[in-house]
């Protein structure tokens, strides 16, 4: 098993626009993923299998609802904080932070805004201690990137809901003991609805023979005629812009996740060329692999700039959803982009699994589609910009 020796580059010296908290929380997560994700990701990942121990552990590093009130089970952190964790997991494995992130901003985020007093305290801090794992519920067979053509319904029934339909490519599912359930009531109004595990004619088949994402749980959400409790319905907030206040959350910590992904590469690769010999000196010395390296090490340090400012404005309340989707869309394809020139630079070693770059490289495929299509998050820019909706 090979140490991790991982050195997170800061060319721009960003951590000066750090407090010592902000610093502190990152330093904590990125010792807890070097201790406890990094001996054992690749193994589980060549086996598609999550590995549900870690969860303690993400739970004790604030992974889940950092910016949870404290009277609710959560950290307290402002959102740099939330950022910077969110780095360091993803620095690991993407599917090990989506798992973080589904957990925090598309179950915790929605109680905590759209619920009421008695399903915060009910469901918060266990969630937050890791004791529940919580899914999210949006994305149908038929409707990904147009989730307002959602077919799944639920009914009055006098004293419960009857709740109907089918999601899919839904993370956590498979093991997940909450679902915050996205659906149309009769008048075609979408609610929230907290669906658990246990209710009768609710099930959640695993998805598999992934090529990406091979360390997280996914799965369907299939509801048959679910009874849910009136008292599990969201009461605080409808509408499609309920669920995609979720996305917003969810998407800015991916804005920072991205980058932990392509601080992994740079960091492999850029170690790996000192080392490897060819020619009678370091490939590092050579012109084309120097080119590489100092343009991921540009694009990752503009990707931490602009994160940086957009939790900023998280903080001050001022981020619109268009600019996380700016963030969103430019940091995953920066990842990307750095995961494809770091795997030539490692040449065949790059696709095996000795090293990190080809898993980073998979999981990315799948992180530039969730949350928003790296095209629809293309057409949330152009909107804001022209006015003019190219949606429809």
């Amino acid at each position: 098993m090979k140490p991790d020796l991982f050195e997170a580059p800061d060319y721009y010296n960003v951590d000066e626009l750090l407090t010592e908290e902000h610093k502190l929380v990152r330093d904590a997560a990125r010792e807890w993923v070097k201790r406890e994700v990094s001996p054992i990701i690749e193994e589980y990942a060549q086996r598609a299998e999550f590995p549900k121990q870690i969860v303690k552990g993400l739970a004790e590093i604030g992974a889940f609802g950092p910016y949870i009130p404290v009277e609710y089970g959560g950290a307290g952190l402002d959102q740099i904080s939330y950022g910077l964790i969110m780095q360091e997991i993803e620095r690991g494995d993407s599917g090990v932070r989506s798992t973080a992130s589904v957990q925090s901003s598309l179950v915790m985020y929605p109680i905590w805004k759209y619920g009421n007093e008695e399903q915060r305290k009910k469901y918060l801090p266990k969630l937050a201690r890791g004791e529940y794992i919580g899914c999210f519920g949006l994305t149908e067979p038929d409707y990904g990137s147009n989730p307002a053509g959602m077919v799944t319904n639920f009914k009055d029934m006098g004293d419960h809901y009857l709740l109907n339909g089918a999601k899919m490519w839904i993370s956590n599912a498979p093991f997940a003991d909450v679902a915050v359930v996205w659906a149309k009531n009769e008048e075609g109004r979408i609610w929230g609805l907290i669906v658990e595990r246990g209710m009768e004619g609710f099930s959640t088949p695993e998805t598999h023979n992934k090529w990406s994402l091979r360390a997280s749980a996914t799965g369907e959400l299939i509801f048959d005629n679910v009874k849910v409790p009136k008292e599990n319905l969201l009461p605080n907030k409808s509408g499609l812009g309920a669920p995609l206040g979720c996305l917003d959350s969810a998407r800015y910590g991916i804005a920072w996740g991205a980058i932990g992904a392509a601080m992994d590469c740079y960091d492999t690769a850029l170690r790996y060329s000192k080392e490897r010999i060819q020619f009678g000196k370091p490939i590092g010395g050579f012109q084309l692999q120097q080119k590489k390296l100092a343009e991921m090490i540009t694009e990752i340090t503009k990707a931490q700039l602009l994160t940086w400012r957009l939790g900023v404005l998280r903080n001050e309340g001022k981020a619109t959803s268009a600019q996380i989707s700016m963030a969103k869309r430019n940091n995953v394809e920066m990842a990307l982009n750095i995961a494809h020139q770091a795997r030539q630079m490692l040449g065949g070693m790059g696709i095996t699994g000795e090293y990190p770059i080809m898993r980073h490289a998979m999981n990315l495929e799948s992180v530039i589609t969730y949350e928003g299509t790296h095209d629809i998050h293309l057409l949330i820019t152009g909107l804001d910009i022209t006015g003019l909706n190219a949606f429809k």
